[in-house]
């Protein structure tokens, strides 16, 4: 039996909407009709895909495995139907938290000077790997290596790490910091994406930490006093924020920043892309 693209799709939706009703709703069908959907796909594919209760609905391992693997052909689909509509090509560029910095308008200007047949878009995806997994982009701009075979990367360019303060902290009266002014305090990570790890400061003087999800929110608590937080310089470029100061951290080693692909699937403007990037910030 084939597998269908609305196959697919219902079994995303699910996974998105949390039920079988919700998924009905975004998909504009029948309840019916998604239960029929997926039980199909589950038959052709001859695995269970969903773990279901009274409660929740859930993907089982080989469920997951098979939805960023759905995400992936269902964005290559939208995207080839967009590109046979509007005549020319869209290449995608996610990221997590920011983009390229102070880089990405001159990026996204000499792109299209040079470049004119494909169109960029940036997309932000709060994930490791930046929409990748999730089909929501062609390349992807990470601040980590990528411990996935799928995917293959290259350095583009290095940035400092800079800390960030409430505009009234003590220390936003410095002009640079060190990582020992900021192990007494309380540091918001974002685990998934992140770069800022307890393991920058020796065992012995690590800073409390909290878990944050998504860079709107640590602006958010930074801003109120109690915590502080620790990014790439390119954070501080796309996201101005009054009440908040940007630091330099002296002593903390430069991030890496990486432009990732699928290994088997590279976009044919790749290596383009790899090129203005690393010249960017060589000349920056």
């Amino acid at each position: 039996m084939d597998v269908e693209l609305r196959q697919l799709r219902c079994l995303v939706a699910i996974v998105d909407e949390g039920s079988f009703t919700d998924a009905a709703i975004a998909l504009g069908v029948s309840q019916a009709a998604v239960s029929r959907a997926l039980a199909s796909l589950e038959r052709a594919l001859g695995v269970r895909l969903l773990r279901r209760t009274s409660r929740e609905v859930s993907p089982t391992a080989t469920g997951l495995r098979v939805l960023q693997r759905a995400r992936r052909v269902l964005g290559e689909v939208d995207d080839l139907v967009r590109e046979a509509t509007s005549g020319h090509a869209c290449l995608r560029i996610g990221y997590a938290w920011s983009a390229v910095g102070r880089h990405t308008l001159a990026f996204q200007r000499r792109w299209a000077e040079t470049h004119p047949e494909t169109e960029v878009q940036f997309v932000r995806v709060n994930s490791a790997t930046a929409g990748l997994a999730e089909g929501a982009c062609d390349l992807a701009v990470v601040r980590r290596p990528l411990d996935d075979r799928r995917f293959d990367s290259a350095i583009v360019g290095l940035e400092r790490r800079l800390c960030a303060m409430a505009s009234d902290d003590p220390l936003a009266r410095r002009r640079s910091v060190r990582l020992a002014d900021i192990g007494g305090r309380t540091l918001l990570i974002d685990r998934r994406t992140g770069t800022t790890t307890t393991r920058l400061w020796p065992p012995d003087s690590r800073p409390a930490t909290k878990d944050i999800h998504d860079v709107d929110d640590w602006l958010t608590e930074i801003s109120i006093g109690r915590y502080v937080g620790m990014t790439a310089e390119s954070t501080a470029h796309q996201y101005p924020r009054p009440g908040i100061v940007y630091r330099p951290v002296r002593d903390a080693e430069p991030i890496a920043v990486r432009l990732a692909w699928w290994r088997d699937e590279p976009p044919p403007t790749t290596q383009a892309a790899i090129e203005l990037l690393t010249t960017l910030y060589g000349t920056g």
